[in-house]
C-alpha cells in the first residue's frame, strides 16, 4: 500500500480517491453575526444579529433576509483571518426601517487595499452583492460610511454576511491603536533659543498686562524686549513681561531676544491696545475631561507647574482653566461642598476645595500664566452648583478681583430662566445672558477672555462676537460625542470646519479641548484617567484639524502623566504657528468626502497651510492641486509635523497619509 499525490491511495493499476480532512479539510460556513458584535462601531445604536439597527427583520427593497448584521453609518469592524479563508459574501443595502431615507456606502479592505465599494447607495435601492475571494488575506475592514452626508436614516445592513472558512474562524478584533505604533514625529528642540507663540497680543487700555515670552532651548536664557512701553516690565531671567497695559490706544512695536550659551533669538511682538482681546486662538489647559467634579486647588497648581516643567509654556500654551465645581453646591450635605452660597454681600463663595480663589490665582500669576473659571447664566451650573443668575455684575467683579482672566459661560440651567421670564424661542432668548455678562466684562478694570458655551444654538458663530464673545464653542461636549467609524473628534471637526468664514482676530470658533494622553470618561468620572484610544495618526491629525481651523487649543488630558508622544503632539512650534498665525483665518474645506478631508488656510506672510486627511481605512498617496488652493507657479513645501524640507513643488504636491492620519504641509510661493 502507497500514497500518491494529494492523499490517492495507489492500489495496483487501480486509482482509489479518498478525502484526507488533515490535508484537505471540508469548508465551514461561519456567519458574520456569529463574532464578537461588540468589536463593530455604529454611530447609533448597537449592531444587531439577524436585525436592522432598530431590532426589526432585516429589509432591503422588499427583501428579507433571515440572517446578517444590522448596524448604522458610520461603522468599522475589524477581523482577523488565517490567510484560509476562502471567500466572504453577503448583499449590502440600506435596511426599509429607513423608510426611503438613509445614503450610506459600503467597503471591504482586505490586507490594507479596498476590495469591494458598493457606491452610493440610498433607502429603497435593492441589495447589491458582495462576494470576494479572500485567499491568503489576514486583515478584513468592513465598513459603512455615511456616503459624505449626514447619518440621518443609515440603517446599514450585511444580509446573509458570511465567511467560507477552510482553516481557523475569522476573529473579530480590536482596531488597530492596540497595534499602531507610536512614533514621534517631530525632533526635539535644540540647545539654542527659539522663541514662539503668537507674533501679536491684544489688551485694553490701562488693565493689568501679563505675558510670559515662550521660547524652548536650554535655561537660563536672557531676555529682551527692546520697545516695551514704558508702563511694562520684563523679568530678564523668566521671559515674563508684568505691568499695566498703556493709556494710550495703538500698536505698540517691540523686538523680543532671548540668548543662552548656544546662540540668540529674535523676533518682532506687537502689542495692541484696544478693545479686542485674543487676537489669537487662546492657549492653555482645562480641568474637566481629567478630573470632572473632583477638581481642588491643589490640583490647579499641579497643572500650572506641569506646563512650566513639560514644556507647554515654552510653545505657547498659558491658561491653566478651572471648569464646573468649584463653587458651594447647595443642598449638599458634603462638608467639602455645601454651605451657604453667597457670603453676606452677595458674592458667591468657592467650596471648601478651593480656599482662597485669589491666592490661587496670584500661585499662577507668579509663572507667568494665566488662570480661567468657569459658571453659568443660570442659577445653577451643569453640576448644579452655584451659577449667577441675578449675580452678574458681583460676580463678574468678584472675578476681576480675585484676578481671573478668563471665563466660561455654560448655559446650563438658563432654558428654565428663559421660560419663566417668556423669552420665547428667538435668538433674543438665546442672546440675552450672553450680551449682559459680555457688557459687564467690557467694562471690569481687568481683561477677561470671553468663551461662550451653549453647545452651537441658534447659529452662535453668527452673533457670538456681537454679544462680546472671543470664542464660542460649535458643537456638543467633544467627550460625550461617539465615533462610529470615526472618532469622535473628526465629527466634531468637520461640524466646526463648516464656519470658517466667521472667524477672525478676536472671535473664533471652539470645537471643544483636545483629549488625548490619559484622560477620564464622561460615564466613569471616579475612575483614574486612562490612555486615549485613538491611534497616534489620529492623534496627530486630531491637532492639525484644529490648528488649520484656528481653534482654541485647550488640553485637558491629565497634566501628571505627559509622556512624550502625547507632548510631541502638543508641542510641535511649527504646528501651533499656523493655529496662531496673525492674519487670524480659519482654515477652509475645499474637499470633504467620506475618504478624503482637505484643509486650506492662508498665511499672514503669503504662505498656505494644507492638511490632507486621510479617512480610509488603509495608508494611501492623496494629492491637492494648485486649482484647487488657488494658486500659481512654484512653491517650497515643508512638512510641518516632521519639520522637514520637501522640495519645491508646481501643479500639485502629493504625500503618503496613513489611515486616519495627516499630511500637514507647508507652502511658500517662490520668489
Amino acid at each position: 500500500m502507497r500514497y500518491g499525490v494529494r492523499g490517492m491511495l495507489l492500489v495496483g493499476p487501480a486509482v482509489i480517491v479518498i478525502l484526507l480532512s488533515a490535508a484537505c479539510p471540508a469548508a465551514e460556513t461561519v456567519p458574520l453575526s456569529a463574532l464578537d458584535l461588540s468589536k463593530m462601531s455604529a454611530g447609533w445604536g448597537e449592531p444587531q444579529v439577524d436585525r436592522n439597527c432598530t431590532g426589526k427583520p432585516l429589509t432591503i427593497a422588499g427583501r428579507r433576509f433571515e440572517r446578517g448584521v444590522g448596524t448604522h453609518a458610520e461603522s468599522a469592524m475589524y477581523i482577523r483571518l488565517d490567510g484560509k479563508t476562502g471567500r466572504f459574501t453577503a448583499w449590502v443595502g440600506v435596511d426599509d426601517s429607513a423608510g426611503g431615507n438613509g445614503s450610506i456606502e459600503f467597503q471591504v479592505y482586505a490586507d490594507g487595499k479596498k476590495r469591494f465599494d458598493s457606491g452610493e447607495m440610498h433607502g429603497g435601492d435593492h441589495p447589491k452583492r458582495v462576494d470576494l475571494d479572500l485567499k491568503g488575506v489576514k486583515d478584513l475592514v468592513l465598513v459603512v460610511t455615511s456616503a459624505g452626508g449626514n447619518i440621518n436614516f443609515d440603517h446599514a445592513d450585511w444580509a446573509d454576511a458570511q465567511f467560507h472558512v477552510a482553516g481557523a474562524k475569522p476573529e473579530a478584533v480590536d482596531p488597530p491603536q492596540v497595534r499602531e505604533e507610536r512614533v514621534i514625529l517631530t525632533p526635539k528642540p535644540g540647545p539654542e533659543p527659539h522663541i514662539n507663540g503668537p507674533a501679536v497680543t491684544g489688551c485694553r487700555p490701562g488693565r493689568p498686562f501679563l505675558y510670559r515670552i515662550p521660547c524652548t532651548g536650554t535655561r537660563p536664557i536672557a531676555f529682551e524686549a527692546e520697545g516695551l512701553p514704558a508702563s511694562l516690565r520684563l523679568d530678564a531671567g523668566t521671559g515674563i513681561i508684568a505691568g499695566t497695559a498703556p493709556e494710550e490706544r495703538g500698536e505698540y512695536a517691540v523686538t523680543l531676544k532671548a540668548k543662552n550659551g548656544a546662540g540668540t533669538d529674535a523676533r518682532p511682538f506687537r502689542i495692541v491696545v484696544g478693545d479686542t482681546l485674543a487676537l489669537t486662538p487662546p492657549m492653555g489647559w482645562n480641568h474637566w475631561y481629567t478630573w470632572y467634579t473632583q477638581i481642588t486647588a491643589e490640583h490647579m497648581q499641579q497643572a500650572a507647574d506641569a506646563m512650566i516643567a513639560s514644556g507647554m509654556a515654552d510653545v505657547g500654551y498659558q491658561y491653566v482653566n478651572i471648569d464646573d465645581c468649584w463653587m458651594v453646591k447647595p443642598g449638599s450635605d458634603d462638608p467639602m461642598l455645601g454651605g451657604p452660597a453667597r457670603d453676606d454681600r452677595g458674592r458667591m463663595r468657592p467650596n471648601k476645595r478651593f480656599p482662597d480663589m485669589k491666592a490661587l490665582a496670584d500661585t499662577v500669576h507668579a509663572r507667568g500664566l494665566k488662570i480661567g473659571l468657569y459658571t453659568s447664566p443660570g442659577p445653577l451650573t451643569c453640576q448644579r452648583y452655584e451659577g449667577t443668575y441675578k449675580h452678574e455684575e458681583i460676580d463678574a467683579r468678584t472675578y476681576a478681583e480675585w484676578g481671573y482672566d478668563f471665563l466660561k459661560y455654560d448655559w446650563c440651567s438658563y432654558g428654565g430662566v428663559a421660560k419663566k421670564e417668556n423669552l420665547g424661542e428667538g435668538l433674543e432668548r438665546l442672546q440675552r445672558p450672553y450680551r449682559k455678562m459680555g457688557d459687564i466684562l467690557k467694562n471690569l478694570p481687568r481683561d477677561i477672555v470671553y468663551n461662550l458655551c451653549q453647545y452651537g444654538m441658534g447659529n452662535v458663530w453668527e452673533w457670538g462676537a456681537e454679544v462680546g464673545g472671543n470664542c464660542w464653542r460649535t458643537t456638543g461636549d467633544l467627550g460625550n460625542r461617539r465615533g462610529g467609524r470615526l472618532p469622535g473628534c473628526f465629527h466634531i471637526g468637520l461640524a466646526n470646519a463648516q464656519h470658517w468664514e466667521h472667524a477672525r482676530p478676536g472671535a473664533w470658533n471652539d470645537p471643544d479641548y483636545i483629549l488625548i494622553g490619559y484622560i477620564g470618561s464622561a460615564r466613569r468620572k471616579n475612575e483614574a484617567p486612562r490612555m486615549t484610544t485613538l491611534t497616534p495618526s489620529e492623534q496627530y491629525a486630531y491637532m492639525s484639524m484644529w490648528c488649520l481651523m484656528a481653534a482654541p487649543l485647550f488640553y485637558s488630558g491629565d497634566m501628571a502623566q505627559l509622556d512624550a508622544f502625547t507632548l510631541n503632539v502638543l508641542c510641535n512650534p511649527e504646528v501651533i504657528a499656523v493655529d496662531q498665525d496673525p492674519l487670524g483665518k480659519q482654515g477652509r474645506p475645499i474637499v470633504q468626502a467620506d475618504e478624503d478631508f482637505i484643509l486650506v488656510k492662508p498665511m499672514a506672510d503669503g504662505s498656505v497651510a494644507v492638511g490632507l486627511f486621510n479617512f480610509a481605512e488603509a495608508a494611501r498617496e492623496m494629492t491637492v492641486t494648485w486649482d484647487q488652493l488657488g494658486l500659481e507657479g512654484p512653491h517650497r513645501v515643508r512638512d510641518l509635523w516632521r519639520q522637514k524640507d520637501l522640495g519645491d513643488a508646481d501643479g500639485k504636491v502629493s504625500a503618503q497619509v496613513t489611515r486616519h492620519g495627516v499630511a500637514m504641509l507647508r507652502l511658500w510661493p517662490k520668489p
